[in-house]
């Protein structure tokens, strides 16, 4: 279920804007001529021959446009004279051939420049303040491949595309061929800040670890929760947060759940002598602390608090989270505070439908895995970019 918010960014308006008032906007906040400078040509008559700068707008461009061929960039930049010009490509002689724009995508490829570009942007971001840092949100997304189906045993051994399997939100099983895109996102700015592309069949809760400590490298401050579905309801899951310094945000997952301890419910309240739950009472820096219902007035005792305490306050329970991350939260499970850090989940996924259905991440021409996930960190790359585009274009209407 989707809950509905406003975004920092309307990234939405500005797919609305027509092409030749969007790319000088998208433009404007970026400066390519550092990443531009690392790329080399092995053909003289290669992409040598035209402006790398060019052709890594071109590139960019290509899925704010929709374009996800390298023929129909090609095309593009052919036909329409405007958007050349705005990539900054030469009109005086002809556009980058489809080999032209395959050699330096390769490049990219090779010497992992688009990573550098994205790190490079959320940290700009965070300078602007669009990025928050505090709370993100994890999830993965199925990614069709763009490869020959083979069964799961030969794909093992590739290391590229293999065979997925999830249940929807009906309880039904959907398998597919291709990839996982799981993607760590800002839960205040809606945009990406870590990701990473495995084979369809790894399993979400081993990528997790490592988009934390990615987050939590390139963020100034550490993030204070890390917020997931019941997916990855693993142990090594909220250890990592652990680590890190962050609280785990994620629902427990039935089917995992064994028996709690005696004198426990599973989400983590203990339970009274009479066999009531205990009212949760706060946390300070090392425990959370539950109260007598009876004293808090949620239950009517038979015995009052006389059987478990002779203070008028009732008996006192504190228990340290530390003694097992995985049920116990700070704050606790289920409260108001806990529901709505869990709700907040919904901006990865929301991150992750502008990426598919504004952009190509779900339309992959490339084979692959390390094509692929350039693939991506350029649709990724574009979200940033908007979104600095657009905070750049209301400061200046804020000055005028």
């Amino acid at each position: 279920m989707y809950i509905l918010q406003e975004s920092l960014f309307s990234f939405e308006q500005l797919q609305k804007l027509e092409s030749r008032e969007r790319l000088p906007l998208f433009f404007s906040s970026l400066d390519l001529r550092p990443y531009a400078k690392k790329l080399r040509s092995a053909s003289p008559r290669g992409a040598a021959g035209h402006c790398r700068q060019g052709i890594l707008r071109a590139l960019l461009a290509a899925p704010l446009e929709g374009i996800d061929t390298f023929t129909t960039l090609h095309r593009r930049l052919e036909l329409d004279l405007r958007f050349r010009y705005q990539c900054g490509l030469s009109l005086d002689r002809p556009a980058p051939s489809v080999s032209t724009l395959s050699r330096v995508f390769d490049q990219l490829v090779q010497q992992n420049l688009v990573q550098q570009l994205f790190d490079d942007l959320v940290k700009q971001c965070l300078e602007e303040g669009i990025i928050d840092g505090q709370h993100v949100a994890i999830d993965s997304a199925a990614i069709e491949a763009y490869e020959k189906k083979q069964p799961k045993s030969r794909s093992a051994q590739t290391g590229n595309a293999n065979w997925g399997a999830k249940f929807d939100a009906f309880g039904n099983k959907l398998t597919w061929f291709g990839y996982k895109v799981h993607l760590a996102v800002d839960t205040h700015s809606e945009l990406p800040i870590a990701l990473e592309v495995t084979p369809a069949h790894v399993n979400d809760g081993e990528q997790a670890p490592d988009l934390m400590a990615q987050s939590t490298e390139i963020l100034d401050t550490k993030p204070k929760y890390f917020i997931m579905d019941a997916g990855y309801d693993q142990d090594n899951v909220y250890q990592s947060a652990y680590r890190h310094g962050a609280q785990a945000i994620i629902p427990l997952n039935l089917r995992n759940e064994k028996e709690p301890p005696a004198g426990m419910t599973s989400n983590g309240t203990p339970r009274c002598t009479m066999g009531y739950e205990m009212t949760y009472w706060g946390s300070d820096q090392k425990h959370l602390k539950f109260r007598c219902p009876h004293a808090t007035g949620k239950v009517d005792c038979p015995l009052g608090m006389a059987a478990c305490s002779s203070s008028n306050y009732g008996m006192v329970v504190k228990i340290t989270p530390e003694e097992d991350l995985r049920r116990y939260s700070r704050p606790h499970r289920d409260t108001r505070q806990w529901k709505a850090l869990y709700n907040e989940r919904t901006s990865v996924e929301r991150c992750i439908s502008r990426m598919k259905t504004y952009l190509t991440a779900n339309r992959l021409h490339v084979r692959g895995i390390q094509k692929v996930k350039t693939h991506i960190y350029l649709n990724a790359i574009v979200l940033l970019l908007s979104a600095l585009a657009v905070a750049k274009q209301g400061q200046k209407e804020a000055v005028a």
